[in-house]
């Protein structure tokens, strides 16, 4: 069991079914190949879902765990493709590391934009927090819309545009898996994905939680 405070449950029977809960996947799963930190993040989203096939699903950059935790020890900002993933991250465990969370997919100014060029309010939401600045070094978590994701590796590409970390994982039968393929492709900047079609936004979240909770060991260590 782990020593955490902030990122553990608020009260013992609650970290006692969490705890349980993990071990039961723990039991369950099977061989992995993933690194014990790795293996953290995985183990989270499954328990989100409780859908093993994220032990294989799920794949990492060489760098993206420890790219994420120090990216939340400095108080990095999320940048988020839907309010969602923002909504169900713990404000506790963000307000321990400094971090703020931004989306902004319902802006008037992208909604607008949007229907004017003919794109979605993803792209235009990533184009708004690019125009403030926000994306660079950031950790961008995409857990919706591919085209999102999509728009933030053209960044990279033309617009030198380095973020801190990646989660990608949204969801979904058109662009989805290929957005992730793109992602995956990137050697310098570091991400998280899920192979495929499945995602989603509690993915995402179940992702940083378990790296808030990566950051809180190294922090107590």
């Amino acid at each position: 069991m782990s020593n955490n405070i902030i990122t553990e449950q608020m009260t013992q029977a609650g970290k006692k079914i969490e705890h349980s809960s993990f071990q039961i996947v723990d039991q369950e799963v099977g061989s992995h190949d993933y690194t014990q930190s790795e293996w953290q993040v995985v183990r989270r989203m499954i328990h989100a879902t409780a859908d093993f096939e994220f032990n294989g699903l799920t794949a990492f950059h060489t760098d993206a765990i420890n790219a994420g935790v120090q990216a939340i020890l400095a108080g990095t900002a999320i940048v988020a493709d839907v309010e969602m993933i923002c909504v169900g991250l713990s404000k506790p465990r963000l307000t321990h590391f400094g971090v703020q969370t931004h989306q902004f997919i319902s802006d008037e100014d992208v909604i607008a934009v949007a229907k004017a060029e003919n794109t979605t309010r993803a792209v235009q939401a990533m184009r708004k927090a690019q125009k403030k600045g926000l994306l660079e070094g950031a950790i961008i978590a995409v857990g919706n819309a591919p085209t999102a994701l999509l728009e933030v590796v053209r960044m990279i590409h033309e617009e030198g545009l380095k973020p801190a970390l990646i989660v990608g994982m949204p969801v979904g039968f058109v662009s989805a898996k290929e957005s992730k393929d793109e992602v995956a492709l990137l050697e310098n900047v570091p991400w998280i994905i899920s192979r495929g079609r499945k995602g989603g936004s509690t993915l995402v979240v179940a992702a940083i939680h378990a790296m808030l909770a990566l950051a809180e060991q190294q922090q107590q260590s």
